[in-house]
């Protein structure tokens, strides 16, 4: 079921977080890298710093697994890359895999990227336009540029849409269409 993805670099991540569309669930989840260097681990490719990033140390494929304890929906992939820096560690094609665990994941799409610098915006849909409920979600690094062999990933941040209803939601979409309006309609 691998289909191309077109991807938008060099987006505002968070415009649509502030905008109430979407969250950041990526703190929600159990992530599981196949390899890494030492000091390249987990933890850089999840701090706020885009300095920072993971780097593989094995053969391809490269994995990220992400494990959520409950079922989610998750709309966008975020991730940062900087080919003027990385160069062949730099991810060129990437398979995206979902599931409810690890021993039944299935091919959701393929993504190429060519030369990317800044974020990466993968929209993540069915075929048929349905939204993806999953448990584990894995990305799969099959290649890099310029064949290169390990793999450097600055930052991955996952998106889930913001699920408004009843009332609420009336409320919001009719008299709380500006974002400076928006800041009153909930207590913090």
């Amino acid at each position: 079921m691998a289909t191309t993805l077109e991807t938008v670099t060099s987006a505002d991540i968070t415009e649509k977080e502030r905008e109430g569309k979407v969250c950041d669930v990526s703190d929600r989840a159990v992530w599981c890298l196949s390899s890494c260097k030492s000091n390249h681990g987990i933890n850089e490719l999840l701090n706020e710093s885009l300095d920072t990033y993971w780097q593989s140390d094995g053969p391809q494929p490269h994995t990220v697994t992400v494990q959520f304890p409950q079922k989610t929906i998750i709309s966008e992939i975020c991730l940062y890359n900087d080919y003027k820096v990385d160069e062949s560690y730099t991810p060129s094609r990437i398979a995206i895999r979902v599931g409810n665990h690890v021993g039944d994941l299935v091919e959701l799409t393929e993504v190429e990227l060519h030369e990317p610098s800044g974020w990466s915006v993968l929209p993540l849909r069915w075929p048929n336009g349905a939204p993806v409920s999953l448990f584990t979600l894995q990305l799969r690094i099959l290649a890099n540029h310029q064949n290169g062999r390990d793999t450097h990933l600055r930052a991955i941040r996952l998106f889930a849409p913001l699920v408004r209803s009843g009332l609420d939601a009336a409320l919001n979409q009719a008299l709380f269409t500006t974002l400076e309006a928006r800041r009153y309609t909930t207590i913090r």
